[in-house]
């Protein structure tokens, strides 16, 4: 690495804007992670300690238990949470990169 681009390194590193960027971006990943893990693992306790409740059907002669939405339940706000990151990627993050990027010479 040589001293200029070490340089631009100490200089994108210091930068307050740059600093907030990897601080919103480190909230928003460990807020939706730890939503989709309490709901990956809320489900696996569900079958593992109350499989009873997830073996009742919905209705009365009905095949469809109460665990197949909510395993249903748990894909689709899988599907959610990527969409919510990707919508914040799209419009706040990427925006936040160019600012950094222009200000800084990029």
């Amino acid at each position: 690495m040589n001293v200029k681009s070490s340089e631009s390194v100490h200089k994108l590193l210091a930068d307050p804007e740059f600093q907030a960027l990897i601080r919103q971006k480190r909230t928003v990943s460990v807020v939706l992670t730890m939503i989709q893990l309490l709901l990956y693992f809320g489900f696996i306790a569900l079958i593992a300690y109350d499989k009873p409740f997830l073996a009742q059907t919905i209705a009365d002669g009905s095949a469809i238990t109460i665990g197949i939405p909510i395993a249903v339940g748990v894909i689709v706000l899988s599907w959610v949470l990527t969409g919510i990151y990707i919508l914040w990627a799209n419009t706040r993050y990427d925006a936040m990169v160019n600012s950094v990027k222009k200000r800084l010479g990029e």
